[in-house]
């Protein structure tokens, strides 16, 4: 399960977040919309355990161990391959040595960067990148995801290739929270959909309330509004 209850945060005079609650359990996917300077990236750090909110709390199933976090940054070391980056990460996340070469080539092959195993991490472009990023918040199987646009630099063919993933992976009961500008893309995803404006959910529309017109159109006033 993950819970947010009262979220309040501010960056000097800007309110990042105003009184954000909602409780998401397994298999559900909320996707966040809302333009930029709404807050969403703020909400995404603080589940995350990276920002301490001024006021609420945030608590995930498991502890912050159990989340798997893709924000703007790869936090992958340049200097070290594909490979090497993904044992690293594995290790903080104390996956066992003898899963985590295993664990590795099947979300390089699933992302389909396997070629690229062994080679480091400053040569690959932007949307390779991406696909390894995405592995490295994977490597310790976390029940929650925590995913900041990140469908940025991925091509058509690796884009789909991620979509289904996160449908096995909700599936499987894992829990997601997605920031995204992509109407389309957001709404294929969606459980629950919530939209941002100035800290707050201006719009929140629980699993199976609303179609997908409602959606978009419900989105378009969120940023026409802000």
């Amino acid at each position: 399960m993950l819970r947010a209850e009262g979220l309040r945060h501010t960056f000097g005079s800007v309110r990042a977040l105003d009184g954000i609650s909602f409780t998401l359990s397994a298999g559900q996917t909320l996707v966040l919309f809302g333009p930029n300077g709404s807050g969403k990236t703020t909400l995404l750090r603080v589940l995350a355990g990276l920002i301490r909110p001024l006021e609420g709390y945030a608590a995930v199933t498991g502890g912050r161990r159990a989340v798997g976090w893709i924000g703007h940054q790869s936090h992958l070391y340049g200097h070290l391959t594909v490979r090497e980056n993904l044992r690293f990460w594995a290790a903080l996340y104390d996956v066992p040595a003898a899963q985590r070469e295993a664990r590795a080539g099947e979300l390089l092959h699933r992302l389909g960067v396997a070629d690229r195993a062994d080679v480091p991490v400053r040569v690959l472009s932007r949307g390779l990148t991406q696909r390894v990023t995405i592995a490295r918040a994977l490597m310790h199987d976390p029940s929650v995801l925590l995913l900041d646009e990140p469908f940025t630099g991925l091509d058509l063919a690796a884009a789909a290739q991620f979509r289904a993933l996160l449908a096995e992976l909700t599936g499987a009961g894992r829990i997601v929270v997605l920031a995204t500008h992509n109407v389309d893309e957001g709404v294929e995803l969606a459980t629950d959909v919530a939209f941002q404006a100035r800290g707050r959910f201006v719009h929140f529309a629980p699993r199976g309330t609303r179609g997908a017109g409602d959606i978009a159109d419900a989105y378009r006033l969120a940023v026409v509004g802000a």
